[in-house]
């Protein structure tokens, strides 16, 4: 018999504050009553925020991130069109397959799983596309798998400097609303997420923000589509409404985790998840163990995939604390499988909960067979957390 909490350090779905758990607590409403724009209006509105644009139009999808990622693909392109995309990791290969099959001609670069998204050779693609015959550049931002996060940013100059039409696609389901992102600064023309992440909340929406131009591509596109045209969802949204039953208590709760994130202020947000990230990554070091990015300028501030020794397998080490210790660690995914363990640290997190998930897994890497000081990992972390408090403090009280 388990006793205490369940401890949940996976990358997706997070865990849920207990305010936006109650807040999800209402009886079933009338989707098509004439107050029902009061509580999704605002919505809208307040994720325009969350994806720091403007003038792009944000689209909720009953679903996940991938129902997301289908709605910007064929509601924007045709049947043939030409795009570039990198494969680094399970969810950029995924992303790939899908464009595969919705019968996209994909142009598909490899780099190694740790790698980010290769800015330099998608530069190089660009240029050489004196056509303009690719339609669409696709950038994983936060590769869960790898725990890399890409140089958007990067992307979009890579595009404006060869005066290039492509549209600039961006999956950014682990790292909207956690990490920095900005789809206006970033010229970013089609950005999904998903509820699961970032946001605190159960899955079941995909969340979407098309800019100007992506919905005048909408207005033409030729790709099949239905429940996920833009054109219907769209109509039905000016007033509050959808074209189909919405998750209302889903709704409710994405109020709540809005406004979580609003008192906390998202730069406030980002810079949590710094911090946190950063003292889980001391601890990995103190451990000895490799982290799977290659760079520390590609280290992920929501998620930290861990390298086991050879002779260990990560997979004992997820089910020693899993079936012992009452906590779920992240699993490595794919051609990482049995390589790799994987601490998330997104959404609603603080430093005591990041110490246990380092807690937990020494003693789950300590019984799988690997050699280290027991209490290393959390002293490191725990050094890091106190000097980083008081350097901060002191900031503000040098600032006053």
């Amino acid at each position: 018999m388990r006793t205490g909490h369940t401890h949940l350090f996976i990358p997706g779905p997070t865990n849920v504050p207990e305010d936006v758990r109650q807040a999800m607590n209402v009886p079933m409403q009338d989707m098509r009553a004439p107050d029902f724009g009061d509580v999704t209006l605002s919505l809208f509105s307040d994720l325009k925020g969350i994806f720091r644009t403007e003038k792009g139009q944000v689209m909720m999808f009953p679903g996940s991130g991938t129902s997301a990622w289908e709605a910007a693909i064929t509601n924007t392109l045709n049947p043939g069109d030409k795009v570039l995309m990198a494969r680094h990791g399970q969810f950029s290969t995924l992303w790939a397959e899908m464009a595969e099959r919705l019968g996209l001609d994909v142009l598909l670069v490899d780099v190694p799983w740790g790698a980010g998204a290769p800015v330099k050779e998608f530069e190089r693609q660009l240029a050489a596309d004196t056509d303009d015959e690719i339609k669409a550049v696709f950038v994983t931002h936060n590769e869960t798998a790898t725990g890399v996060t890409s140089n958007v940013a990067g992307v979009r100059r890579a595009l404006d400097e060869n005066f290039h039409d492509a549209l600039l696609f961006v999956d950014g389901v682990s790292s909207i609303g956690s990490l920095d992102f900005r789809m206006d600064d970033w010229g970013v023309d089609l950005a999904i997420t998903g509820s699961q992440k970032g946001l605190m909340m159960p899955a079941g929406l995909g969340i979407l923000a098309a800019s100007e131009r992506a919905m005048e591509m909408s207005q033409t596109s030729t790709m099949r589509r239905a429940y996920y045209d833009f054109g219907d969802m769209v109509k039905m949204n000016a007033d509050g409404y959808f074209p189909y039953t919405p998750p209302t208590q889903l709704l409710h709760g994405l109020r709540k985790s809005l406004d979580r994130i609003a008192t906390e202020g998202l730069d406030n947000v980002i810079a949590r998840h710094t911090r946190l990230a950063e003292g889980v990554r001391r601890g990995v070091a103190a451990w000895g163990l490799d982290l799977v990015a290659e760079h520390p300028s590609l280290y992920s501030n929501t998620v930290s995939a861990i390298r086991t020794p050879q002779d260990v397998d990560a997979r004992d080490v997820i089910r020693i604390a899993y079936e012992d210790y009452n906590t779920s660690l992240g699993s490595g995914l794919a051609r990482l499988a049995g390589k790799v363990f994987r601490i998330g640290h997104i959404g609603d997190l603080n430093e005591g909960m990041c110490l246990t998930a380092l807690s937990v897994a020494e003693m789950a890497l300590i019984r799988a067979g690997v050699r280290l000081e027991m209490g290393s990992g959390v002293a490191a972390a725990q050094s890091w957390f106190v000097s980083d408090v008081q350097t901060e403090r002191h900031f503000h009280v040098a600032a006053e």
